[in-house]
């Protein structure tokens, strides 16, 4: 049995398909799952409550944890240390591996020029810091040898869903509007293709010598700015480039009334510096190439 914790989702509903080449024992674990694969098991479970989660984990081979909180700090302080305790718990008495989906939210942000698995830890944000503390559990307790379990890090999503570089920009010059940047259209910034990291965390999840270390999911390499992004999804649409810089101050004066842009606003240090993802140790392990950008915007715009 191969479980999802958080299935739907941004990455679980892709990984559910992913998991399908491996496995036709998947369990689909959420407050309200749906099922991908016919062969799919569901088990309606607030994840909050370790009783729950220690029943989900049950009989699991590889647990891979997907679950996406609210977008908010409080939130995340509450939430995310039991669960990882819960689970870490759980899959330590049933024997199951873990595969933990993470972000680069903890990286010191004096080094996001070029990001690596080695790269510093220094969260230097709220959220940076709750995503440090977890992922730090999970290494603890591999290095106790309580579990054997690995982490999966992405760059931004592009993604039909929970994807800023689409919200903001591929929807809005798809209606005709300007396309919104953050901060500094100058600057490098990488983004990961779901499908791409659902593949990868699939692959990993079920390769044994994977495990106890932590890999980047493949992420195009080329070095573009939000103005070429914004180029090359306005070429896929056939509309002007046209967009505009969303400032800090105006992000601040917008969040009080979208919390979700409010609870963004610590993170956008990510924007006025140049934001480079390395994945060279996942794609020479496994010799894949990532989806290239051009490919990537064509297959969203194709599911908008």
């Amino acid at each position: 049995m191969q479980t999802i914790l958080g299935a739907g989702g941004a990455i679980g509903t892709d990984l559910a398909q992913e998991l399908a080449h491996y496995t036709d024992r998947i369990r689909l674990v959420s407050r309200h799952p749906k099922k991908v694969n016919d062969s799919d098991e569901l088990m309606a479970a607030d994840l909050s409550d370790a009783a729950q989660v220690e029943k989900a984990v049950a009989g699991s081979e590889v647990v891979y944890l997907t679950i996406g909180f609210e977008y908010n700090i409080n939130a995340w302080r509450q939430k995310w240390p039991p669960l990882m305790e819960a689970v870490i718990a759980a899959c330590e008495k049933h024997h199951a591996k873990l595969v933990f989906f993470d972000n680069i939210y903890m990286y010191d942000r004096d080094y996001l020029g070029h990001m690596t698995e080695e790269t510093p830890i220094r969260p230097t944000s709220e959220k940076g810091a709750v995503r440090a503390q977890i992922a730090q559990m999970l290494l603890d307790a591999v290095e106790q040898k309580k579990i054997t379990a690995l982490i999966a890090r992405a760059a931004d999503f592009i993604s039909t869903s929970n994807s800023v570089l689409v919200e903001m920009g591929l929807k809005n010059l798809k209606k005709g509007k300007k396309a919104m940047w953050m901060v500094d259209a100058d600057k490098i910034h990488s983004f990961t293709f779901t499908p791409d990291a659902a593949k990868a965390v699939a692959l990993l999840g079920n390769t044994p010598e994977a495990y106890n270390q932590v890999w980047h999911l493949p992420t195009d390499s080329s070095k573009l700015t939000g103005k070429q992004w914004i180029a090359l999804m306005a070429k896929e649409l056939n509309v002007p480039a046209k967009y505009q810089i969303l400032p800090v101050w105006m992000m601040r004066l917008l969040g009080l009334f979208i919390p979700t842009l409010k609870g963004f606003i610590e993170m956008t240090y990510q924007y006025d510096r140049d934001y480079f993802f390395d994945s060279s140790k996942f794609e020479k392990q496994f010799t894949i190439k990532p989806t290239t950008p051009e490919e990537s915007i064509r297959y969203i715009a194709q599911k908008l």
